[in-house]
């Protein structure tokens, strides 16, 4: 059992105490009646110190650590402690020179510093090519970063004030970071809290095939790395700018992301098909291998939920997963700290926190009554989730097949923006949500609800269509329509439509229809001969309420899509909706106890 608390230990609620010269941890309470996201022990230490260096790896490229150490009365823990580290973008605090985790949103990763008090030693790594690390960035979430992490946990398990036992986290670029390393089984490394990463770099950049909303990596400046702050000893930041100016013999990610069309595609720049590569997919049954915890955190505003999903679904126990109605990397009023403090302490620890013997699957249903609103599963999908298919047809949503219905046509509008929506200085609408698209294309409502209908899962589209172009994007949105007319945005699909193929997934994906869009996969339109196009929305957890309608939305264009070139004149889709090629969508329903 490794050393973990101070003899008598409190938490807010329930009491946890520790009994001196005890092997473990004893509860006043039942460890499993510790509630969820409410693990709070006071602190054993009342503050830190913070030092930075380099670390040679096998190549000879130095990279930037920062070791945060707790302190008692102003004087070092000199016991060996656990240590949890991110493989990041610089060595600030967790999340201040990390792009958009720097933001307000991310408070829960900018909050892990402080698990120093509990007994961690709390480690931030730039990646190499990134901040004051040196090198020259190749691919992004490469293998060569790969190689990385694994020296760096040995080095980490290696130090005097280390006990061996190794966790890693990271949201968004960083939550793949953490995942990456993971797949290198360094016994050492013990568990992993990771967020917002993707499981399929190709789903995750180009989902459906359509390069959208994501970001492309930092491709920075010599002026914008000479802002990262510099290791100690570097005051004059002289190593610093050695570091920049190497950093921009880089390639620039969005050339390279966009020059890969197919998930197959060849990279001139990394020398291989980076989008298997670059996928954690790729190395399942290293993950396997490897034993460690990993707690995936989602968010249902978020376009990366169905990978942590899928990667919940795709690794072996121990494995956690929460999601909440936050956007990307967010953790809103939930105090994601706690549970992340719960998860180290379980299995970096040894404590019997009683997180083994709870439900895996924590997730919010948004509308549901706020005492009911967190809700607890053993498995994805829910078992009380059945599938229920609405047909699209004369704007309308029908659980009954028409008899005879009009086809559905329409203009792809490429003008058509989202007021109010934040960009970064590059255009990028990093984590932007669907916006309610009022002229961009048909609609199909159901009639008013007369009771409240809970969608909880992983829906999926099945629409007929036929285009005036050789090639289409397709948009379609599920859209909560309030009785005032107000339209909110719930989930969204997306397939470019010469990759519509339907393969055998290589993993589990509950049964979703998988694209494999191989570059042979591809198969142009014909304006006379209906093609059929199968995809999955985003899962979601979302009650629409009484009086409202549910609505399906259609478009070939979204304000959110970074490579898009405007075909003139615009395509002219048809949404088909014959008895043949019946155009319809199934939305997983469950049907619940009055709440």
């Amino acid at each position: 059992m490794l050393r973990a608390f101070s003899p008598f230990v409190r938490v807010s609620f329930p009491v946890l105490v520790l009994l001196a010269g005890g092997v473990g941890p004893t509860y006043a309470q039942a460890p499993e009646a510790i509630g969820f996201g409410q693990y709070r022990p006071t602190p054993q230490y009342d503050g830190s110190v913070t030092t930075s260096l380099y670390v040679p790896m096998r190549d000879g490229v130095r990279l930037a650590v920062s070791i945060v150490r707790p302190t008692k009365n102003g004087v070092v823990v000199e016991e060996p402690l656990p240590v949890i580290w991110q493989h990041s973008l610089g060595i600030a605090a967790a999340g201040t020179e990390a792009g958009p985790l720097g933001e307000a949103r991310a408070r829960g990763y900018r909050q892990v510093q402080t698990l120093v008090r509990h007994g961690y030693v709390i480690v931030q790594v730039a990646r190499r090519g990134n901040g004051p690390s040196f090198g020259i960035r190749r691919g992004y979430n490469d293998r060569i970063e790969a190689y990385d992490a694994y020296e760096i946990t040995d080095w980490l398990a290696k130090q005097p004030w280390s006990n061996g036992a190794i966790g890693i986290y990271g949201c968004s670029n960083t939550g793949d970071a953490a995942m990456h390393a993971v797949t290198m089984s360094n016994p050492n490394l013990k568990a992993a809290w990771a967020g917002c990463f993707s499981w399929e770099k190709y789903d995750g950049f180009l989902r459906g095939g359509i390069f959208a909303n994501w970001g492309t990596g930092p491709t920075r400046t010599v002026e914008e790395d000479m802002r990262s702050t510099p290791v100690q000893g570097d005051e004059s930041k002289t190593l610093l700018r050695q570091a920049a100016e190497e950093h921009q013999h880089a390639h620039p990610l969005r050339e390279m992301w966009a020059s890969m069309p197919y998930r197959d595609s060849w990279s001139d720049f990394t020398q291989s098909r980076f989008w298997y590569e670059g996928s954690v997919a790729t190395y399942r049954p290293q993950i396997e291998r490897s034993g460690v915890a990993l707690y995936v955190q989602g968010a249902w505003r978020d376009d990366l939920r169905s990978q942590g999903l899928i990667t919940f679904a795709n690794v072996k126990p121990p494995k956690h997963i929460v999601i909440g109605p936050w956007d990307h990397c967010g953790n809103g009023d939930f105090d994601l700290l706690a549970e992340m403090h719960r998860f180290f302490d379980q299995y970096l620890k040894g404590i019997d926190t009683g997180i083994a013997r709870q439900a895996p699957i924590h997730y919010y249903t948004v509308n549901a009554p706020q005492e009911m609103a967190w809700r607890s599963a053993s498995t994805w999908p829910i078992p009380e989730a059945q599938p229920v298919d609405y047909h699209l047809a004369d704007g309308r949503m029908l659980r009954d097949a028409p008899k005879r219905a009009r086809d559905t046509q329409f203009t792809v509008r490429y003008d058509v923006d989202c007021p109010g929506i934040p960009r970064r200085p590059d255009g990028l609408l990093t984590g932007a949500p669907p916006c309610p698209l009022e002229h961009a294309g048909p609609h199909f409502r159901t009639e008013i609800l007369k009771s409240d209908v809970e969608v909880t899962g992983d829906a999926i589209v099945d629409l007929w269509i036929t285009s005036s172009t050789p090639d289409a994007n397709i948009f379609v949105y599920l859209e909560d329509v309030s009785p005032d007319g107000k339209v909110t945005p719930v989930t969204d699909a997306r397939l470019k439509a010469s990759l519509r193929k339907v393969s055998k997934p290589p993993y589990e994906n509950f049964g979703l229809p998988y694209h494999r869009s191989h570059e042979e996969d591809a198969e142009p339109l014909s304006p006379s001969e209906p093609a059929r196009l199968t995809f999955a929305f985003l899962p979601t957890s979302y009650i629409f309420k009484a009086g409202h309608r549910i609505q399906i939305t259609v478009a070939g264009a979204d304000y959110r899509e970074r490579d898009r070139t405007p075909k003139t004149p615009a395509p002219v889709i048809k949404l088909l909706a014959d008895p043949q090629h019946p155009s319809k969508v199934q939305l997983p329903v469950v049907k619940r106890n009055r709440e």
